[in-house]
């Protein structure tokens, strides 16, 4: 027996016309060539001037000073910012549907929470004082909370409010931790604040290959699941209606969310806002459809997370902000006018 869903269920299920697919696509080509360009002047600008010509001379020729400029420090921070961007986005976007709540983010399941707790634990008690070394112990702490989180909310009959929830509690408990400890270890204060507040600026080329295999095998579920969190998203009745397993899809999407969000989180610490407003940005144009939801995130979310490193390092030279903070300011007032867009449109 078939089980109908409302009209605009239907609606969203329904292929879009050729034409807005034609849109689309060209709206998805469109932005890969903005990434491009961000992409080149993430490489091209910094703290240091330095002219197009000697950063092409250092690109491809120069070994010496500006070889270590351009090659050694602009070009390991792009490519990790290329990769992290495209984590955050893809993971924020996945919760957002796993949680049926399009102000969801990385944080609200507790995974920058976990990552936090676990590098501060590395430093006071372990004495690791070496990016390299807060990798793994941030990416544990982000696997084992995503896998608290999951048990919490009951497993496989976990529900998105349970899962919420579950993910609130644990980030409130650890974030208590981690101010427990930092008030009380200097040293731990000390090295932890550069890394809790989101940086590029460390990147080197260990880090990036220590954290791609997780960042190419999340990134390869998560679009994976673009079709069964199409499904979750219009409710469970529906979503079994559909044939779709319940929960196989949600300890699926946990695993991407928090492979994306650990490994990003691990590599340039927590950087807030950037899987909370492109994947909501996006839907406004793309509608609900998670299958153009992902790509687009994909691309656009290193778009923001370059840009603002970008602008970091011009607007403080010769010094520059992190790109944590800078994100923070662009995404404190996005925040407030979508959550207030939202507030509108149910009255």
């Amino acid at each position: 027996m078939l089980v109908d869903s409302p009209p605009e269920q239907r609606a969203e299920t329904a292929p879009a016309p050729p034409s807005r697919r034609a849109m689309r696509a060209l709206g998805l080509l469109v932005s890969v060539v903005i990434l491009l360009l961000v992409t080149l002047a993430s490489i091209a600008i910094g703290a240091k001037q330095l002219p197009l010509d000697q950063v092409w001379h250092g690109l491809f020729h120069d070994t010496g000073t500006y070889g270590d400029v351009v090659v050694g420090t602009r070009l390991s921070r792009t490519v990790l910012g290329l990769l992290a961007g495209a984590a955050l986005g893809l993971s924020g976007a996945v919760l957002q549907a796993l949680t049926r709540n399009p102000l969801a983010d990385p944080g609200l399941l507790g995974i920058n929470a976990g990552a936090s707790a676990a590098v501060v634990t590395a430093i006071t008690y372990f004495g690791v004082s070496t990016l390299s070394g807060y990798v793994w112990f941030a990416f544990l702490g982000a696997a084992v909370v995503g896998a608290l989180v999951w048990f919490l909310g009951g497993s496989r009959g976990a529900t998105p409010v349970r899962l919420a929830l579950a993910g609130t509690a644990i980030s409130a408990a650890l974030y208590g931790y981690l101010q427990a400890v930092m008030i009380t270890d200097d040293a731990a204060l000390n090295k932890l604040r550069f890394w809790t507040v989101g940086s590029l600026a460390s990147a080197d080329n260990s880090t990036i290959v220590q954290v791609l295999p997780f960042l190419a095998a999340g990134t390869l579920l998560a679009l994976g699941l673009a079709r069964p969190l199409n499904a979750v998203a219009m409710g469970d009745d529906t979503a079994r209606a559909l044939g779709a397993n319940l929960g196989r899809t949600r300890a699926l999407a946990m695993l991407a969310a928090t492979v994306l969000c650990g490994a990003a989180t691990a590599a340039c610490g927590p950087i807030a806002f950037v899987g909370l407003m492109v994947p909501h940005v996006v839907r406004s144009f793309t509608g609900p459809d998670l299958r153009w939801i992902l790509p687009y995130a994909a691309v656009l979310s290193p778009v923001l997370l370059l840009g603002a490193d970008v602008v970091g390092r011009v607007v403080a030279r010769p010094s520059e902000l992190q790109v944590g903070i800078v994100t923070a300011i662009i995404g404190g007032p996005v925040f407030i006018l979508l959550v207030r867009r939202r507030r509108t449109a149910q009255l």
